[in-house]
């Protein structure tokens, strides 16, 4: 047996997973897992010692828990059908069952600041929303680490002081800006927003036009009073930034100079290719890997990931598609020699993006977040869940 982190005295373990595949960062081995508290005290090759008590994983794979930097999702609970809105407590507990269910131990519920056209009901619903995490978080109900990824509609001028009114809270950790316009960034094709428009309102072609002329008439004046003050908050509280839905070169160099290192769901491969060149991190949606290409027309996340300039996945309205992203990249048949690299794009990586160096790898001093997986037909299968060393799933 090749012990391959450091011991610890067996008076202080708590819990020892045997007979597992681990999943590394760097390679897969059969072996052994030793917990103390919440924290990973020793990864070794091969069978435990006998007598530590350890739990037979049964050659299943062991995960470090997966770490989602964006997801919508909450929002789908707390307005379940058109014009039925929830209550943000009960949402937030469903919300959670889906995500600690999709292996995530970690999520960035990504709230939208400020309304657009489409969905004026944002600007109520924010800030019940926030704290219906904090209180239920505060109550130890909820089975992942929720934390908040501010999404800012720079298009809209009540989105500073909603950022203002929530940048601060414990539980914010990431800010991005973003921009819903006909005609820009991932809504490019204007023929297709004005159908989407009509089908959504009911209303004319020439209704829905002039409403979106009017929307455009203004939307510079606005964004170039909202951006840089959003901007300014993140970088006055320390937060993380990300670009969202960049697909011109300008919009790179626009984020560059904003002090921006994260481009999330770039929506062209030149745009990906460039935001590399500059020194930024890409961050793809996993649903555009299962569906085979994006929903919106734009670059497919395979090409980024041919390429090498995918960095991360994030689930964005899908919870389980980063797990069953990973298995899909990862493993060929037997062959789990890429799961690797593809469990990094939807564990390390995105943790070590937001700040959060202490999760995210199975090694000795990390969180001991983790994943018990078998594969079934090819398809993963979420056995058990363990977050700070205690079993939530």
């Amino acid at each position: 047996m090749t012990r391959m982190d450091h011991p610890v005295a067996a008076s202080a373990i708590e819990t020892v997973f045997d007979n597992a595949r681990l999943v590394l960062a760097d390679r897969v081995i059969a072996g052994h897992v030793v917990l103390r508290g919440n924290q990973i005290a020793e990864v070794g090759e091969g069978r435990a010692p006998a007598g530590l008590g350890a739990i037979d994983l049964d050659g299943d794979y062991l995960l470090p828990g997966l770490v989602d930097i964006h997801t919508d999702h909450f929002e789908k609970h707390v307005f379940p059908q058109a014009h039925v809105k929830w209550n943000p407590f009960r949402a937030a507990l469903a919300h959670d069952s889906q995500i600690i269910g999709a292996g995530i131990t970690t999520v960035f519920d990504s709230l939208c600041v400020g309304a657009t056209v489409k969905n004026p009901e944002r600007l109520e619903i924010l800030v019940p929303m926030i704290d219906a995490l904090e209180k239920a978080q505060a109550a130890g109900l909820l089975r992942a680490e929720h934390l908040v990824h501010l999404r800012c509609e720079i298009v809209d001028t009540n989105t500073p002081r909603l950022t203002e009114t929530t940048i601060g809270r414990d539980i914010v950790r990431v800010v991005s800006v973003m921009e819903h316009l006909p005609g820009r960034r991932q809504s490019r094709d204007v023929a297709a927003y004005i159908q989407r428009r009509m089908a959504e309102t009911g209303h004319a072609q020439q209704v829905v036009e002039a409403e979106m002329a009017d929307m455009l008439a203004v939307a510079d004046g606005i964004s170039a009073q909202v951006r840089p003050a959003v901007i300014g908050l993140a970088k006055a509280y320390g937060k993380p930034l990300l670009s969202h839905d960049d697909t011109e070169l300008a919009h790179i160099d626009e984020a560059i100079a904003d002090g921006i290192l994260i481009s999330e769901f770039p929506c062209t491969i030149e745009a990906a290719r460039y935001a590399r060149e500059k020194g930024m991190l890409n961050v793809g949606g996993a649903p555009n890997i299962l569906r085979g290409g994006s929903q919106s027309g734009n670059v497919s996340m395979a090409e980024l990931l041919e390429e090498g300039i995918l960095d991360m996945l994030a689930s964005d309205y899908v919870p389980r598609s980063m797990f069953d992203a990973a298995f899909l990249i990862g493993l060929d048949g037997a062959d789990d020699s890429r799961l690797p690299d593809a469990v990094r794009l939807v564990s390390k990586s995105p943790a070590e993006a937001a700040g959060l160096a202490d999760r995210g790898e199975i090694a000795a001093g990390r969180r001991a977040d983790l994943l018990q997986v078998r594969v079934h037909a090819g398809h993963p299968i979420l056995r058990r869940v363990w977050r700070a060393g205690t079993i939530v799933h």
